[in-house]
């Protein structure tokens, strides 16, 4: 496994902190806002530096019932090769429902969402895996995700689930340790026994950040400083494995670069820390044992003193037999082979048959079952935490006002200290469709058409803001677009139409 070293997640808020910072090896680019064609130039300068840049993607879906969009992954592919990366990760999660699949209207979450744990959704997930890694042109990393909710019936474990991925599809993982302690606060699910379940082989690199808690539920905001129980799962692992790369996130409310930079010396204290616990663990393992080996040995030599009739021979080769109805033999080659001749090594798994379309629909009834009630205000599906369901929600609508202000900061401008409120009554029942810059026109459309805003300048800049952005033709089925036709004609040969 490659070697990284320690890293920071590059975004264009902090591209100058990262570039002056010492001790960054390498740095991770949310793959979606990167151009091929057009990189940064902070990333174009880190790289002639030697820096690695691994793309990070979001919205794959690689845990979505349907198989993973062949536009996404070439997209993806090529921001690997453009950034001359070594690999590229994405998340164990689905970020849409519904469509063909399942005969319902197709949906978005705008957000990573927690794909059951089940042999169904494994099975789906396992084949995605193994169409992403064809498509890629090098090696795929997936990460385990926080979740605020979980699903029923689930039938394996966080490590097991992991486990069983890595086993079958050689695909490496990407270990998020403040997701791991998300889960412990919201889901009860034991940190330390993630970590003893998991393939440590399988570890690309590791994910730090921080988050808050509020009323005994753990959000994963990457926007607070990484808290003490954290630092303690980064050590945990540590102790058990050395990690090939350890990467801060932070993607919003950036402190100021020497506090970066502490936190990153934070987070080697921490993976050093572990490594001494790890030495020190295997040092006192390795004296037990070699004690063990002395007491057998003079144990051996006092037997072989006085020999009797079925009793035990001790050699010198280390290999022990012992005859009676069942048969076992230790030859020290790493094969631990039992009566009956079962081994317990394992053997390469045949490639497997393609997976049924029936196992895709019942996963993605499920999954369309939940996404609606979160985002479009349908039942809860049975068996889910009514409450938590409610908490996901909200978190889901306030990430989309949050989002789209971003992606169109000219709204909060327009509508000032109503934008959020206006974005929060828009988003409730009408879930997002085409991602968040058609998110952007439709709240845009809907809060002009809802008559929110009387005759004045807001709506005058609104309707403009909407007409420039909204393309040369009424889209259809749009009152609004029908109405503007005229004035947005007049105005075509003096205004550049940006979508």
């Amino acid at each position: 496994m490659r070697r990284l070293g320690t890293g920071i997640g590059w975004r264009p808020e902090i591209a100058d902190a990262v570039e002056r910072m010492p001790g960054i090896d390498w740095v991770e680019a949310v793959a979606e806002n990167v151009c091929p064609g057009h990189l940064p130039d902070s990333l174009l300068r880190l790289r002639e530096r030697g820096v690695t840049v691994i793309p990070h993607g979001v919205s794959l879906g690689l845990g979505d019932a349907e198989r993973p969009d062949a536009g996404r992954l070439a997209a993806l592919a090529e921001r690997a090769e453009a950034l001359g990366s070594p690999l590229v990760t994405e998340h164990i999660a689905f970020v849409r429902a519904g469509g063909p699949l399942t005969a319902s209207p197709r949906l978005e979450a705008g957000h990573l969402l927690p794909v059951p744990r089940t042999r169904d959704a494994l099975d789906v997930l396992c084949e995605n895996v193994r169409i992403a890694q064809d498509a890629l042109p090098v090696p795929l990393a997936v990460e385990n995700i926080a979740a605020l909710l979980a699903w029923p019936g689930e039938e394996m474990t966080e490590g097991q689930f992991l486990y069983e991925l890595a086993d079958r599809t050689g695909v490496r993982l990407l270990i998020d340790v403040a997701n791991l302690h998300t889960n412990h606060v919201n889901r009860g699910e034991d940190p330390a026994k993630a970590l003893a379940e998991l393939p440590l082989e399988a570890i690309a690199y590791v994910h730090v950040a921080g988050g808050f808690e509020r009323d005994g539920v753990w959000h994963d905001s990457h926007a607070h400083p990484v808290p003490r129980p954290v630092l303690d799962i980064l050590t945990d692992l540590a102790s058990r494995v050395s990690p090939p790369g350890v990467l801060l996130e932070r993607d919003e409310n950036f402190p100021e670069p020497a506090e970066l930079a502490r936190e990153l010396r934070t987070i080697r204290a921490a993976v050093e820390a572990g490594g001494r616990e790890g030495a020190l663990a295997r040092a006192c393992s390795s004296a037990r044992s070699h004690d063990a080996t002395e007491t057998g040995t003079r144990t051996g030599a006092e037997a072989g003193a006085e020999t009797r009739t079925g009793s035990a021979t001790a050699t010198g080769a280390g290999t022990a037999t012992a005859t009676g109805t069942g048969t076992a033999t230790a030859t020290g080659t790493g094969t631990d082979t039992r009566a009956g001749g079962e081994s317990a090594s394992r053997t390469p798994e045949p490639a497997p048959a393609a997976l049924g379309e029936a196992t895709r629909q019942r996963l993605g009834l499920a999954q369309a079952s939940l996404l609606s009630a979160l985002v479009a205000g349908t039942p809860v599906p049975e068996g889910f935490d009514r409450v938590r369901l409610g908490v996901q929600s909200r978190a889901l609508a306030a990430k989309r006002a949050d989002v789209v202000a971003k992606v169109a900061p000219e709204l909060p401008l327009i509508l000032g200290s109503g934008y959020r409120t206006a974005f929060l009554a828009y988003a409730q029942g009408r879930p997002m469709h085409g991602g968040y810059r058609q998110d952007a026109l439709d709240f845009a459309e809907a809060t002009l058409l809802g008559g929110r805003l009387t005759e004045g300048r807001a709506r005058r800049e609104l309707r403009r803001w909407w007409l420039d952005r909204s393309g040369p033709a009424p889209r259809p089925k749009s009152r609004l677009g029908q109405v503007g036709r005229a004035g947005r004609m007049g105005r075509m040969g003096r205004t550049l139409i940006r979508r």
